[in-house]
């Protein structure tokens, strides 16, 4: 279609107009209104000289452009837009060194508080054994619990705020919090002093770096972002591998109160990294509040996704939390290696991290998010299970609950890794690029919750069943298979039930 009004000269630009170029999107369908609805102006870019006065088009073929009118057809579709002197589209740089230094940024960013949320089993057997052994295992997870919480919940007024005015002052806050947590960590002694400093302090902090880290990610990349995402997330992985294997060997030699400033050492290095290098690049949606909107859940593939995304962070840290403890209780690992379980996991999950999220852009993120939920859900009950329903009785005993145990944490921690890199995608093909701070922010402002019941419930379950873990992982496998039919409905609303469209 031509945007040039009738009788216009070709090529000439009515100077009155904002002229938008007409997006043309595969199989979307668009109705133009009547031109005596438009404004001259209006009227001059949608309609050529031999255009009817009503007119409906089919788009037959892809561009990263759209127009106002068809972003309020097709909200869910990820847009590219960028802007010239001539007119308002945008364009992502998918690439170049600007663009990698946001993901080696937010790489970094995530070391420092995805990798610490990514070490809360080590830190939960070690508190719980030496400081706090007179409390329950529920009570005590309540600690690690609020952390997880605050990581996510804070992201209610957290990713707006990012979408108004950009992640520098986030970041910056939050790596003096996550500083600090670690630092004061070694002084604490008693339930509250820990309750606070690692719960609420650290979780703080955590939550300030981690949704501006995944948010910068999406303003610089569009059809490589399941991949750019990975690798940012990958960070939180590698120190899932850093910190458990630091503390391992720091903590028989110089104590706790040592082995938590050296790991806040560490932590400043990497935080000093992403203050400078996550930024922003799109323009703040005009007239934004830094509220989230829960009207949005009246689209329906989201509110599913959302219900998917809660059931799937139910079960997440259950193993995160729980799988050292899991070791020890067995009686088939010595302490050492029990501490180097969750490095395994987390080395898988690092890898897991970064290849679904390079296969999504290839086979969709959707499709690769369905394909993890079910092999996180299936190794619950082919490895896990059977591994906490042996006894070590016998060495071939003892030696098939570690085979069973460490075969579980490479392939669950290669499949969940997805659960984290994954979602923001997800998020983000169901909105426009700038404002998907307050769709991901509406998201897990519900999911948090999922998050805050998710150990303790862990906990309360496996008292109920005598010390046993067989209850925990048949309740971590069934929130995983719901967590996939949410997926899988809220993808079929998108495109149809067909198995071989992209989504």
């Amino acid at each position: 279609m031509s945007s040039e009004p009738k009788g216009s000269t070709p090529g000439s630009i009515n100077p009155h107009c904002n002229l938008t170029r007409v997006n043309t999107y595969p199989h979307a369908e668009f109705t133009i209104p009547p031109s005596d609805t438009l404004s001259p102006c209006q009227s001059a870019q949608t309609h050529n000289a031999d255009a009817p006065a009503s007119a409906s088009f089919k788009a037959n073929r892809p561009s990263n452009t759209a127009t106002g009118d068809e972003k309020a057809h097709r909200p869910h579709d990820e847009e590219s837009r960028s802007t010239s002197i001539a007119n308002d589209e945008v364009t992502y740089p998918e690439g170049g060194l600007g663009a990698w230094s946001v993901v080696l940024g937010s790489f970094l960013g995530l070391i420092a508080s995805l990798g610490m949320m990514n070490t809360v089993g080590i830190y939960h057997a070690y508190i719980a054994e030496h400081y706090l052994a007179d409390y329950s295992e529920s009570t005590v997870s309540w600690i690690f619990s609020m952390y997880v919480f605050l990581s996510f919940f804070c992201g209610l007024q957290i990713g707006p705020i990012f979408d108004a005015h950009g992640p520098r002052l986030l970041v910056l806050a939050g790596s003096i919090l996550i500083c600090l947590s670690n630092f004061l960590l070694g002084l604490c002694t008693l339930y509250w002093h820990f309750f606070l400093v690692f719960g609420v302090l650290g979780g703080l902090g955590t939550s300030l770096i981690f949704t501006p880290a995944f948010a910068a990610v999406s303003h610089f990349f569009l059809q490589k972002r399941g991949n750019a995402t990975g690798i940012a997330a990958a960070g939180g992985s590698l120190g899932g591998v850093i910190f458990p294997l630091a503390l391992e060997k720091l903590l028989p030699n110089v104590g706790f109160p040592w082995a938590t400033r050296i790991i806040g050492f560490i932590t400043l290095f990497c935080c000093v990294g992403a203050c400078f290098l996550i930024r922003s690049r799109l323009p703040p949606k005009a007239g934004q509040s830094v509220w989230p909107d829960f009207r949005i859940f009246s689209q329906k593939s989201y509110f599913l996704l959302t219900v998917g995304i809660f059931m799937m962070e139910w079960a997440l840290f259950i193993p995160i939390t729980y799988l050292t403890t899991f070791a020890i209780s067995t009686g088939a690992f010595n302490p050492s290696f029990s501490y180097q379980l969750i490095a395994i996991f987390n080395a898988g999950s690092c890898l897991g991290r970064w290849v679904p999220g390079l296969l999504a852009d290839k086979l969709g993120r959707f499709n690769s998010m369905i394909a993890a939920l079910a092999v996180c859900s299936a190794t619950s009950l082919v490895f896990w299970l059977p591994a906490s329903l042996l006894t070590p009785t016998t060495e071939a005993e003892a030696t098939a609950i570690k085979a069973l145990s460490i075969v579980y944490a490479v392939i669950f921690g290669f499949a969940s890794g997805s659960n984290i890199s994954l979602t923001p995608v997800c998020v983000g093909q169901l909105c426009d690029t700038n404002v998907y701070g307050r769709y991901y922010a509406t998201c897990y402002t519900v999911v948090s919750f999922s998050t805050l019941t998710g150990i303790p419930i862990a906990g309360a379950i496996i008292q109920a069943t005598g010390g046993h873990y067989w209850g925990v992982v048949i309740w971590t496998a069934a929130c995983y298979i719901v967590a996939s039919l949410c997926f899988v409905w809220s993808r079929a609303l998108q495109v149809g039930w067909k198995l071989g469209v992209k989504f």
